[in-house]
């Protein structure tokens, strides 16, 4: 499978995540690259595949009629050769509560490219900490698609959380050449508001979030809503800060967990939410990260956004291995503009 155009890549480099091999993989597809990567999540205390990563492996692999070497669970090697690019009603179930989202992630720009419309369904976790959960992807990261060209519409059928899942995501996306995005203002904003989620557990958490939330950012009693899930797969309990602005929307999300006090998860959501709304920028850390790709694939784009994480410099490393595209990076009042420029 090995040849002279396969993209040889070292799992360790940058944050040394599963971003890297997601990155590759899309990319991988989209663009009919091969490549092979060695020492995967070699930064992470469980290096190696885990069922999570490989879903998103057997995703792209169905999707780009892929030959494959190495996917098997804890394996540190993967060699990925696509064949095609084929539109379709595809199913993956995790097995675990992995995050559901970055499967779709991982596969998204081989459908924005593929022949035609694509369904994809994922059961797992729906709401993932270190992971961008639906409501981001749907309310934040979606509609910035949809202002590039794409058609993307997701459905959350029911959630699902650690350690339980049981949830399922459904996306419809229809191929699409995108457009550049420029994003270097936010406009005024036009409602902040929070969400307290609570699954299989006593509602009266929620409502401590809230009263938290109003406290900490003055919120209304009308944009501070409480959301039990019905049929609940397992316990959960997340708590959603949502900023709309003109140009932008972002959220900011805290998890819920066994002997942490709900007052300090919501303080959390709540204090995120701050460190936005003082910075001034438009793109907060995480939609930084998750804009990389799709401004790569326009071949041009730029966004201004606070100090990059570690885990945006890895991406950007990744991408510009498989697209000929260069990010360009630069000091700004308060934090830095990223632009890409076609090579």
């Amino acid at each position: 499978m090995v040849n002279e155009h396969t993209i040889e890549i070292d799992g360790r480099e940058g944050e040394g995540g599963g971003q890297v091999l997601r990155t590759a993989l899309g990319l991988s597809v989209a663009t009919g690259r091969p490549f092979v990567i060695h020492h995967i999540r070699g930064g992470r205390s469980k290096p190696g595949l885990l069922r999570q990563h490989l879903t998103c492996v057997r995703a792209a692999q169905q999707i780009g009629a892929a030959a494959v070497e190495g996917a098997t669970l804890r394996s540190d090697r993967l060699a990925f050769a696509p064949a095609g690019l084929h539109a379709g009603d595809y199913e993956h179930m995790i097995g675990s509560a992995g995050s559901t989202m970055l499967v779709i992630q991982a596969v998204l720009p081989a459908l924005l490219a593929a022949d035609g419309p694509s369904r994809l369904a994922v059961e797992g976790g729906t709401h993932n900490t270190w992971s961008p959960p639906f409501d981001f992807v749907q309310q934040v990261f979606g509609p910035l698609l949809t202002r590039m060209g794409a058609t993307i519409d997701l459905e959350l059928v029911r959630p699902g959380f650690v350690p339980a899942g049981g949830g399922r995501v459904e996306v419809y996306v229809e191929p699409a050449a995108l457009a550049p995005l420029e994003l270097m203002e936010r406009g005024g904003l036009v409602r902040l508001s929070g969400e307290a989620l609570v699954s299989a557990l006593p509602p009266k958490i929620g409502k401590r979030e809230l009263t938290v939330l109003r406290d900490e950012l003055g919120l209304a009693r009308e944009d501070a809503r409480l959301r039990v899930v019905e049929q609940p797969a397992g316990p959960g309990n997340v708590v959603m800060v949502r900023a709309e602005f003109e140009r932008c929307t972002e959220v900011f999300t805290a998890f819920g967990r066994r002997g942490l006090p709900a007052e300090r998860v919501a303080a959390d959501a709540a204090r995120q939410a701050k460190r936005y709304l003082d910075s001034g920028v438009p793109v907060g850390e995480h939609l930084a990260d998750q804009l990389l790709i799709p401004l790569a694939l326009a071949g041009s784009g730029r966004f201004r956004t606070g100090l990059l994480s570690l885990h945006a410099t890895t991406n950007m490393a990744m991408v510009e291995r498989f697209l000929p595209v260069r990010f360009v990076v630069e000091e700004d009042d308060g934090g830095v503009v990223v632009a890409v420029r076609g090579e």
